[in-house]
């Protein structure tokens, strides 16, 4: 078993800009170790962290030499190492300010649309809709990918079925797993699904940048990015450092669902983002002994929402133990069921997303520059 004690002795020799060692100096934020895997994140300079290739190099080359280790993934990070002076302001008085980051904001090169599946709150069936959606596009003829951004609980690789580690290309890209007649990429691939994220926020959107970023996608016609739940970190990573075609929206029909689906609808609004569209999702159950239909958590509310802040709805999807059974099993129902009514709810969601891509054309949104301000 590779030990952080044996990354750290391998590290020791690799020095910062300042002849420290990257220990020493601060630069080193972490190192994280899983199945072989060693995950180690650097502190960059946000406004030219290209400065920090060499370093990253160097490290990448420093922790293969340990015994046991089958691949490294060397992230940078763009926050203020500890006890950095704050920025003045024209007055001379200090001010707790991150510097302004220059965000890419280029298209993903050969994947024409990006997509944000999304929700205000956890445990709505966001991930379910993500892969059934994503299937139902590619049933409809387009190349299509999935990227399972929760760090925390990615959930792709249990819905499709896969626990293959994915490879690396000459490119020194990850190459996505296919599945279910789509390419899928998820940090649960590259970890054990037992073993928790224990990671700060920096890093975290350093692996969604990267996943983003350093995976051989292409084609695609659409990259579906499962989301977090809220609206935080990983929501405001994706949408400064790509141009989304637009966001969906998955809510459970009672009011405190739609009350956060409306807080998740309000930040992509904020940031540019156009709304495809809100999913009702466990919007009916009807018995399957006696065909009573029962609405568990009300019914339409998604709908009444979605005329209400002028947005597209994009249909029901019934609470069913299928779709929960096809899920855990690994088989999206919308590929191994494709002729019973609840692919064709999901169907119905993917043809109108295909249509408004296709009426927005091109995505030509640039993306925002965030500046925080403590």
């Amino acid at each position: 078993m590779i030990t952080n004690e044996q990354v750290m002795e391998a590290l020791k020799d690799v020095t910062s800009h300042d002849g420290k060692s990257i220990a020493e100096s601060g630069t080193l934020q972490g190192v994280s170790i899983r199945d072989g895997k060693v995950f180690v994140a650097l502190l960059a300079d946000p406004i030219d962290p290209s400065a920090m290739e060499g370093i990253r190099a160097q490290v990448d080359k420093a922790v293969r030499t340990v015994e046991g280790v089958t691949d490294v993934f060397v992230s940078l990070t763009a926050e203020h190492a500890p006890g950095s002076a704050p920025r003045s302001d024209a007055t001379g008085q200090a001010k707790k300010q991150r510097p302004e980051r220059k965000p890419d904001g280029d298209p993903i090169p050969g994947v024409r649309h990006i997509i944000a599946v999304a929700s205000g709150k956890g445990g709505v069936g966001k991930s379910t809709t993500s892969a059934n959606l994503a299937v139902g596009l590619s049933k409809l003829g387009l190349k299509v990918g999935v990227l399972d951004a929760d760090i925390y609980g990615p959930s792709m690789p249990r819905l499709f079925g896969t626990t293959t580690q994915p490879e690396i290309n000459d490119n020194q890209q990850l190459i996505p797993i296919e599945a279910h007649g789509v390419k899928v990429i998820s940090i649960g691939m590259l970890v054990d699904e037992t073993q928790p994220m224990v990671w700060r926020g920096p890093m975290v959107m350093s692996a969604v940048t990267q996943l983003l970023r350093e995976v051989a996608w292409a084609p695609l016609d659409v990259l579906v990015v499962d989301m977090p739940p809220g609206t935080g970190d990983t929501q405001l990573t994706l949408a400064q450092n790509v141009p989304l075609s637009g966001a969906v929206i998955v809510s459970t029909p009672q009011d405190l669902a739609l009350l956060d689906a409306r807080r998740g609808i309000s930040m992509f609004e904020k940031v540019h983002v156009p709304i495809l569209g809100i999913v009702e999702n466990m919007s009916y159950f009807v018995c399957p002994h006696c065909g009573g239909r029962s609405e568990i958590f009300a019914h339409g509310g998604a709908k009444a929402e979605a005329q209400k802040m002028n947005v597209p709805f994009l249909g029901e999807i019934p609470l069913d133990i299928k779709i929960r059974e096809l899920s855990d099993g690994g088989n999206p129902v919308v590929s191994e069921a494709p002729d019973g009514p609840h692919a064709a709810a999901y169907m119905a969601v993917a043809r109108s997303v295909a249509e408004a891509l296709q009426t927005g054309g091109e995505a030509s949104r640039k993306a925002p520059v965030f500046v925080v301000e403590e």
